[in-house]
């Protein structure tokens, strides 16, 4: 593993459903955290994570601001990528029919695809074989918060076991969490960059 592997906080999605982190006006930022934090799901402000900060060259506490930042919501037969034959898919690939019948479907277990058409439950949560590939019924839209690659000039500051993705209100106690990349890509005093998934940063099924 490089970079992938996203895990959401809890409290994120709550806060994004009650307005607590707005996507359009708030200050989003990445931080680059060492293997000494462990990763816990129910952690909800940065403070729980900011100790663990790299230190080094090239790196600033509090990590880089997020640019570009959107937040949109797109109907299953409006997503852009189409299930195809014989083609090879990871964990966690979004696609619909070809012929769009209203669902999306998420890649639960990696593989290629059959040859012909599966044939598509439209069973909220269940899944099915196409090939070798698994999917799960996931959802009938998605909303998705996207934003340009965070980057580094010039870093040396060592490994980080995770990049954290937060909204910065200034003070560490009360920035929410919003998400945790894993990652193992060294830093050796050049630019560094964390490619955010083709899909986006984050995406919640609408069901």
């Amino acid at each position: 593993m490089a970079q992938g592997d996203m895990h959401v906080f809890g409290s994120a999605i709550a806060l994004f459903l009650t307005g607590g982190i707005d996507a359009n006006s708030d200050t989003l930022k990445a931080a680059l955290v060492s293997s000494s934090y462990t990763l816990d799901l129910a952690h909800d402000f940065f403070d729980d994570a900011s100790s663990a900060q790299l230190s080094g060259t090239g790196y600033t506490a509090g990590g880089a601001t997020l640019a570009s930042v959107t937040a949109t919501f797109t109907i299953a037969n409006s997503w852009g990528t189409q299930r195809a034959n014989s083609t090879a898919y990871a964990v966690g690939a979004i696609v619909r029919p070809a012929t769009g019948n209203g669902y999306l479907y998420r890649c639960v277990v990696a593989g290629t695809s059959g040859g012909s058409l599966p044939s598509y439950s439209t069973v909220m949560g269940a899944t099915f074989s196409d090939g070798t590939v698994t999917w799960e019924v996931w959802g009938r839209g998605v909303v998705v918060l996207d934003c340009a690659d965070p980057s580094w000039t010039s870093l040396d500051a060592g490994t980080p076991a995770y990049v954290i993705f937060y909204k910065d209100t200034g003070t560490a106690s009360t920035s929410p969490l919003i998400c945790a990349m894993e990652n193992s890509v060294a830093s050796n005093g050049g630019n560094y960059t964390i490619t955010i998934n083709a899909n986006g940063l984050l995406m919640v099924a609408v069901q």
